[in-house]
């Protein structure tokens, strides 16, 4: 494909302003700036302007999902850079192992809550109870 040919199809394709990502999905341009730097997404240039394509778009979706689920950025980059070069299967595979590993830690944190909780009503209850002896000794007294 010659030169004209490329710039004339990059020119038809939707492209996004940094500005315009930032407020659909409610982050600063200093946050998409960052994962840039990381290489999440890749945005061509336009002199020093930033020109996001469609597929960045799809990536930056991609690792705010990532992190909703509490995946760090090295997971959600490696998952989103098979979808370049793994096939459908081996994503699929991977997505589900990172997955089992996260709900594992999520589950070992809510048995960690739980267990503090339970010491927070145990102490409560000790206090409660040290006060109402300190109630009932103040009115024999």
């Amino acid at each position: 494909m010659n030169v004209a040919l490329q710039q004339n199809a990059f020119m038809t394709e939707t492209t996004y302003s940094i500005a315009e990502l930032a407020r659909e999905f409610g982050l600063t341009p200093r946050a998409i700036r960052y994962y840039e730097d990381l290489g999440l997404i890749a945005p061509a240039r336009a002199g020093v302007q930033r020109v996001y394509t469609k597929r960045d778009r799809t990536r930056l979706k991609l690792t705010l999902r990532g992190r909703r689920l509490g995946l760090s950025l090295a997971e959600i980059r490696e998952l989103i850079d098979m979808y370049d070069t793994a096939t459908e299967s081996s994503q699929l595979e991977r997505l589900l192992e990172v997955l089992a590993d996260r709900r594992a830690r999520l589950e070992q944190q809510r048995e960690d809550i739980e267990a503090v909780l339970a010491e927070v009503d145990a102490i409560e209850r000790q206090c409660r109870s040290l006060l109402a002896e300190g109630k009932q000794r103040r009115k024999r007294s």
